[in-house]
C-alpha cells in the first residue's frame, strides 16, 4: 500500500492509502471524493488537478 497525499492549493488536506500502480484517473477520483478535500473546496470551482503518480494529487481552486 502507498500513501497518496491530497492537497488543496498546495496545502495538505488528507492522506489516502492506495494500491501500487493506481492510475492517475483513479487517484484523481479518490482525491476528489475525499471528505477533507470536499470541506476545503466548499463549492468553489476546480481550476486544475495536478497528479504526481503514486505520490500526490493537488487540487487547484
Amino acid at each position: 500500500m502507498l500513501t497518496l497525499i491530497v492537497q488543496v492549493n498546495g496545502k495538505l488536506r488528507d492522506r489516502i492509502l492506495v494500491d501500487p500502480g493506481i492510475s492517475d484517473e483513479d487517484a484523481k477520483k479518490l482525491a476528489l471524493a475525499s471528505e477533507a478535500a470536499q470541506q476545503s473546496l466548499e463549492g468553489r470551482p476546480i481550476r486544475k488537478v495536478i497528479v504526481v503518480p503514486e505520490r500526490l494529487v493537488n487540487i487547484v481552486v
